[in-house]
């Protein structure tokens, strides 16, 4: 089965399906299929509504309105740690970059300018560093929030294409973040650069940044977009969101070599929830 999976995502045409799903998922017409289609989504992956700021499915115009559901104030507190975790999911892999390559699976690497599109300047700063990999299930809440607090200096929008994110397509597709398309966004931290990598897959109909509005999909080339000499810059508190999947995916934390460590209570396999303690500064 899982390798007609992975054969079946070789063949659909990835673009043209995940942007089809996107064009239904936008529609407020007819309600009743609307909500039919909410409901059966909570049912099937057992979504929390309790935590969300309105509880009611029917009351969201949307699918994507609903899949982009805010919670209610206070259910995710930002602890007190250096780094919190930026999203709700789990832990597909973390830890040391090592001579440029982040783990993906046995077997399996990418390296850092393969990830970063290919920005050698930028990829030399994570080359020996750490990273971590945490994987957005279709249940969990989609809004990406900052790990600790940051300016943004640069966002990349590098198109490819749109495999599944799950732990069976990690396991079998080589080089599965650096092929699939994503947005990297870059910020000054107390730590130093720190990178955000927000990685599009199947079905996944769009990336949204709380600066830019809605960034995936754009035209099918590179996009790169300096905001350092803005007039006003971008500054986000730790905790604050920064983005959103609109259907869900995968977010890769990049730090430079020696300027923290990961939380030991994390490691591959571990749910994390937005807002609780991911690191320390060394």
């Amino acid at each position: 089965m899982d390798t007609i999976f992975i054969f079946l995502q070789h063949i659909v045409p990835q673009h043209l399906l995940s942007r089809c799903t996107g064009a239904l998922a936008r529609l407020r017409h007819p309600a009743w299929l609307k909500n039919w289609v909410i409901q059966r989504f909570i049912q099937h992956f057992d979504v929390n509504m309790a935590e969300a700021a309105q509880s009611d499915p029917k009351r969201y115009a949307s699918f994507n309105e609903f899949f982009t559901r805010p919670l209610q104030d206070g259910v995710r507190p930002i602890a007190e740690a250096d780094i919190v975790c930026p999203a709700d999911g789990a832990i597909s892999q973390m830890g040391a970059i090592q001579e440029g390559l982040l783990f993906q699976a046995k077997g399996r690497h990418f390296s850092v300018g393969q990830l970063l599109g290919g920005d050698r300047k930028r990829a030399a700063l994570f080359a020996a560093g750490e990273f971590a990999t945490i994987y957005l299930s279709p249940k969990d809440y989609h809004r990406v929030h900052m790990p600790l607090a940051g300016r943004l200096t640069a966002t990349n929008y590098i198109p490819g294409q749109l495999f599944s994110v799950n732990a069976v397509t990690a396991q079998n597709v080589d080089r599965l973040f650096a092929r699939n398309e994503r947005l990297v966004c870059y910020f000054d931290t107390a730590l130093g650069p720190m990178a955000m990598v927000l990685v599009g897959a199947m079905i996944v109909a769009g990336i949204e940044t709380v600066w830019s509005g809605q960034v995936v999909p754009p035209p099918k080339h590179p996009v790169f977009n300096d905001y350092v000499e803005l007039p006003q810059p971008v500054e986000l508190t730790k905790g604050e969101e920064m983005g959103r999947f609109v259907l869900g995916s995968t977010v890769i934390l990049l730090f430079p070599k020696g300027v923290m460590a990961w939380d030991e209570n994390y490691e591959a396999g571990s749910f994390t929830r937005m807002g609780e303690s991911l690191g320390l500064c060394q």
